[in-house]
């Protein structure tokens, strides 16, 4: 992973070299390339001999370690940089990237060097294919995240598993490689730059959000917002299905449960929204720009894009509180999208409608199903162990940002779009409006370390802090 890295290190420079501008950063990719690439050397010849039997005891300390090694190891172009950004805000900056939530330090971004705006989307780009490698192959394994309740036996870490495995991770690629350049191309024709649609065209299905100008999508017209918005939804919905219609099971993708929910929420919320934008200020509303200005930016919080074409957060008093709830629902398992994913609201649903019937009928049995599978007590704990230690992490991290005297809608929205990976907060600083420079550091340091827990699935970071994980 590491000489891979250092592979995707030098594209900026290489893809810059014979523009008008350059590279102006080049010793710095240089620089960074060179030691992730002489760390992954080593890593190679010191281990050529050792057993590679991975038990899920050492999968956890990969999977985790991994993630957060390279966050550190992606952030050294932007600390060697000569735009003076300090450790904290390096590591802010590549963390954001590498997890796809797209929260930024930085400003003047319509100016800034462009090597270093092609390295954020060519992070987040490599992110999301991570996130969903990891969610398809690596979590199911380990027994932790939403994929359970839809894993197959590419799923499983097995000789009779493997060859299949190979299938659909080559699948996967393909499907991302594919919607990539799709949206490359299509903000191109629509009148984007080269440079403009390559960077957001890497991140828009990678749901990250990073954009080249301070007014994020803000800055072109409602034909891209649209365009922007199919394939934020595209990068929301679960890869492996996309795989599967690719296999001649059709239809795979609109028969699955939480698929169905998610576009259901887009065809509601954004049209209710936009009413109640017409109600509030009925003298300037233009209904075509205001509905797709509404459904492009409920579409970038629920799948944790994190994009803005305009301050929400000033939409009115109902309107903020729809999109600080919104920032807790994420899309669907098996995307890039981050959240709490659509399946875990709907599995509570099926618990509190069995709870109900139980106090009417205390003798009846009842069956769990979800997408036509039988749901387990063991995935029913499970999605409770998360959901009660996403709730731990986020009430912690807004006390620790809170304790740094940030003001409560900074405190508690910017532990939330951490944990969530969505990208910015609700307030005057962190906002859609606003970045995340003007924070301490320690807060930058608090939030890096709450995007790698929330891309994680907070369980498998806490299963490695545990004592009880290193005996024995």
């Amino acid at each position: 992973m590491f000489i891979l890295l250092s592979v995707f290190m030098t594209l900026p420079v290489a893809l810059l070299s014979f523009t008008p501008d350059g590279a102006p950063n080049a010793a710095a990719f240089a620089e960074s390339a060179a030691l992730v690439f002489l760390l992954g050397v080593i890593g190679v010849l010191s281990t050529r001999r050792k057993s590679r039997d991975l038990k899920p005891r050492y999968m956890f300390v990969l999977t985790v370690s991994s993630w957060f090694i390279i966050s550190a190891l992606s952030s050294l172009p932007f600390y060697l940089s000569d735009n003076g950004l300090s450790l904290a805000d390096a590591i802010f900056e590549g963390t954001s990237g590498i997890t796809t939530t797209g929260a930024t330090v930085l400003t003047g971004l319509d100016d800034f060097d462009k090597d270093l705006l092609l390295w954020r989307s060519i992070l987040q780009w490599l992110g999301g294919i991570g996130i969903i490698g990891m969610f398809v192959a690596v979590l199911p394994f380990l027994r932790v995240g939403g994929m359970r309740l839809f894993a197959t036996e590419s799923s499983e870490w097995t000789d009779k598993a493997l060859p299949r495995m190979k299938t659909l991770s080559r699948g996967l690629l393909i499907v991302y490689a594919i919607l990539t350049t799709v949206a490359v191309l299509t903000y191109w024709v629509s009148g984007m730059s080269l440079f403009d649609a390559f960077n957001h065209g890497l991140t828009s299905i990678a749901t990250g959000g990073f954009s080249t100008s301070d007014f994020s999508m803000g800055k072109f017209n409602d034909l891209i917002l649209a365009e922007a918005t199919l394939f934020m939804i595209l990068g929301s919905l679960p890869f492996f299905l996309f795989v599967r219609e690719m296999h001649g099971q059709h239809f795979a993708l609109f028969r699955d449960q939480q698929v169905r929910l998610f576009l259901t929420i887009l065809l509601t919320v954004p049209a209710l929204l936009t009413l109640y934008r017409w109600w509030v200020s009925p003298v300037h509303f233009d209904p075509l720009h205001n509905y797709i200005s509404v459904l492009f930016n409920v579409t970038s919080v629920i799948s944790t894009s994190g994009y803005a074409s305009e301050d929400y957060s000033a939409w009115g008093p109902l309107a903020f509180v729809v999109f600080f709830f919104l920032m807790f629902v994420g899309g669907c398992s098996g995307s890039t999208a981050g959240g709490m994913k659509i399946f875990r609201f709907q599995l509570s649903l099926i618990v509190l409608r069995e709870q109900l019937m139980r106090l009417l009928h205390p003798r009846a049995v009842f069956t769990r199903n979800y997408n036509g599978r039988a749901v387990s007590d063991e995935i029913i704990s499970s999605m409770i162990a998360y959901t009660f230690m996403f709730l731990l992490c986020l009430l912690l991290i807004t006390i620790l940002l809170a304790s740094l005297q940030l003001d409560f809608i900074t405190s508690l929205s910017g532990a939330l779009t951490s944990l969530t990976n969505v990208g910015p907060g609700l307030g005057d600083i962190i906002g859609p409006a606003g970045t995340f420079g003007p924070l301490p550091d320690a807060a930058k340091w608090i939030l890096s370390v709450g995007m790698l827990m929330g891309r994680l699935e907070i369980l498998s970071v806490v299963i490695v802090l545990s004592p009880g994980f290193w005996r024995g």
